[in-house]
């Protein structure tokens, strides 16, 4: 009778122990795949906006384009992960400077962008390196420049990104001169010297979600 007491109790610790390992691993399978993807980009949430400047005093004209196209985008397990690799598409034609007249971005247009060589749409890659600083491959007037971003987020989801570039990294200085001549009676100071700078402050807005 103990021997059949014994045998009863050997069965169901064996039992329990083997339930026990398939639950855990079934919990830790399934911990596994929600961790996979945890963050995806939102659609149409993507902003892009700059600051160009003009003058010797450096007087500040800010900008946008409302329209920007975003491929290639996958989840990642983290929230930079999810923006590794996406490829942008910015037609310069959704420009908007907020200019109540009405003629500054015509001018824009016809004055700089038109002078450049493939000037439909401006494009890149966001890239992440492994030590998760953030840069991005442009791509305007036919040559592709890296410019280096810095970021900041709010809970881990919504990202804003600034950078500078140097059209003179992309041959377009003949455009700034194209655009300075345009406008050469508003881009002169009290100086009385007219200029359009070459460099311009990038700024990104990009939101994602939890999966």
């Amino acid at each position: 009778m103990k021997v059949k007491n014994f045998s009863l109790i050997t069965f169901g610790f064996i039992l329990i122990t083997t339930l026990s390992c398939t639950n855990s691993s079934k919990n830790t399978e399934e911990k596994s795949t929600e961790s996979e993807g945890a963050y995806s980009l939102v659609n149409d949430s993507t902003k892009v906006s700059f600051t160009a400047y003009k003058t010797t005093g450096k007087v500040p004209v800010a900008g946008e384009f409302t329209k920007i196209n975003i491929s290639n985008t996958s989840a990642g397990e983290t929230s930079l992960d999810a923006m590794n690799g996406a490829q942008f598409s910015i037609p310069v034609s959704s420009l908007f400077t907020n200019d109540p007249t009405g003629t500054r971005d015509p001018k824009i247009l016809a004055s700089f962008f038109e002078v450049l060589n493939n000037t439909a749409l401006i494009s890149g890659v966001f890239k992440v390196a492994d030590d998760k600083t953030c840069s991005a491959d442009v791509t305007l007037n036919g040559n592709t420049v890296n410019i280096p971003l810095a970021y900041t987020s709010e809970n881990d989801t919504r990202f804003s990104f600034d950078g500078v570039m140097n059209l003179e990294d992309w041959d377009a200085l003949d455009a700034v001169a194209s655009l300075n001549k345009a406008c050469e009676a508003l881009h002169t100071g009290m100086d009385g010297v007219s200029k359009t700078w070459s460099e311009v402050a990038v700024h990104g807005e990009v939101l994602l979600m939890k999966n």
